[in-house]
């Protein structure tokens, strides 16, 4: 099989979140499996490349003509990846957004890249089996296929898969757009593009793709429902044959505390004493009371509402005040950044919050932390929860989408490895944390706890090998 992934970002030359993690990892595991698989993503400002592939390659975008080029980033496991360069869409000082705005001519960049990955194509000896696209920033390649590349002999068997990552962001764009990204009118219908009177890029993708896939099983059905559908859940029923849902995996190279190059003292299963030297220099690091008796809550996120954070605002100062610490990372919504900075403040021996993103200490965190906290309202997936269990890190996680998938919950007699509640509500919330203090001062239970974590297997050959096993049934 010969796949090309196209996606707007990838792990390690490109990321905003779990989208790159996926497309960084996913190919080398299905090649691994005996495949051809490459990765195209744009060159964004700061992406190093090797050498020039394709020095000028001409795309037609609407009305005016694009020229960019091609080149190749170092490869990851032997897989190759591929950049387009274009400076005007993608020099600049993010991905999509800038001082909390979209950028206003998002539609274009990735329309470009859409097209860039076709032409890019056809430039090789064979036809690729399947373009696996992920969502609404290449949602176009299928749209493209059927309609401007329809005669196109040379793709007269690719197949297109389309996985959805999170369904909550649709690219939806006046309907003025389509003339400037050279779609057809006659795609504005109510079966293909029109969306309340816009055009919807992810609605296009789902109606146009082979095949879909989402990035568990559970938020593959929860998205044909009105509550997690984000207005798409009558699409999505209609192409219910047509859905898979596939866990993600880890890539335990990446994620791994028995060598994981940024903890202070690495650890394993059979002998935990390091991560008590991680969470000491945790505490330490961030300058909070480092007493070993309190939990030490861990949050990595985006912080954005979708994460539960309005559940966390109205229950932090309590669960604090019951016997918490907090450590806090991520970067989002000012209206989250600005909660967690007034609790740092409130409690400044027992919380602590940075904001931004460092990879270096989002593996401190894991390795430090005694549970991690993930409340969110949906979770497509999710892949700090997965991590959390690698490295003895108790998951606490409201019960949707991968969250429940991925963890069981912890009774007297089970082998669980989290702490799960179901209610979208900070009573939910607060009665959970309080059970997982209960099992925090019981040093058996939680060691048992922390093990049965430990020792569960989410790497991604598995994974892996349904997605070879969905693109062969497309080919």
């Amino acid at each position: 099989m010969r796949v090309l992934y196209v996606a707007s970002e990838a792990v390690p030359f490109a990321k905003t979140g779990g989208l790159a993690d996926v497309v960084g990892a996913l190919p080398k595991f299905v090649r691994r499996l005996g495949n051809d698989a490459i990765v195209l993503i744009p060159r964004y400002r700061g992406v190093k490349s090797r050498r020039v592939i394709l020095p000028s390659l001409t795309i037609p975008l609407g009305s005016s003509l694009k020229f960019c080029s091609i080149h190749e980033g170092s490869p990851v496991d032997e897989v190759r990846f591929f950049l387009v360069e274009y400076p005007d869409f993608y020099d600049r000082d993010e991905l999509y957004r800038h001082a909390g705005r979209d950028y206003p001519d998002n539609a274009e960049r990735f329309a470009l890249l859409s097209l860039a990955a076709l032409e890019f194509a056809k430039r090789a000896p064979l036809p690729p089996d399947v373009i696996h696209c992920s969502d609404w920033q290449t949602a176009l390649v299928p749209v493209y296929l059927k309609t401007l590349y329809r005669g196109d002999a040379f793709f007269e068997n690719t197949k297109t898969l389309l996985t959805i990552h999170n369904l909550a962001y649709q690219g939806v764009f006046p309907r003025s757009t389509m003339a400037r990204l050279g779609l057809p009118a006659e795609l504005f219908n109510m079966e293909q593009l029109e969306f309340y009177g816009n055009i919807n890029l992810l609605k296009a993708g789902i109606v146009f793709a082979n095949k879909l896939s989402t990035v568990s099983e559970r938020y593959s059905q929860e998205i044909r429902t009105p509550e997690f559908g984000c207005g798409l859940e009558g699409v999505l029923q209609k192409r219910a044959a047509d859905l898979t849902g596939i866990l993600n995996g880890v890539d335990y190279t990446q994620w791994n505390p028995e060598q994981d190059p940024w903890l202070v003292s690495n650890y394993s299963v059979k002998d935990l004493q390091g991560k008590q030297q991680c969470k000491m220099e945790l505490l330490n690091q961030f300058g909070i009371d480092n007493s070993l008796d309190r939990p030490l809550i861990g949050i990595i996120s985006r912080m954005a509402d979708q994460k539960g954070f309005d559940l966390l605002q109205a229950v932090a100062g309590t669960m604090v005040e019951d016997g918490f610490s907090m450590v806090v990372l991520g970067t989002g919504d000012e209206r989250y950044t600005r909660f967690f900075l007034a609790l740092q403040e409130r409690y400044p021996a027992y919380v602590a919050a940075k904001i931004g993103y460092d990879e270096w200490l989002a593996h401190k965190i894991e390795g430090g932390a005694d549970l991690l906290l993930m409340p969110s309202r949906f979770e497509p997936c999710g892949l700090n929860q997965i991590y959390s269990l690698k490295y003895g890190t108790v998951p606490l996680v409201r019960a949707t989408g991968g969250l429940d998938d991925t963890i069981q919950d912890y009774s007297d007699s089970s082998t669980g490895t989290g702490f799960k509640f179901d209610g979208y509500s900070p009573e939910a919330l607060l009665g959970t944390a309080r059970r997982a203090l209960e099992v925090y001062r019981m040093p058996a239970r939680w060691l048992e706890l922390v093990r049965n974590g430990m020792q569960r297997d989410f790497s991604w050959s598995r994974s892996a090998q349904r997605y070879v096993e969905l693109y062969q049934s497309l080919a």
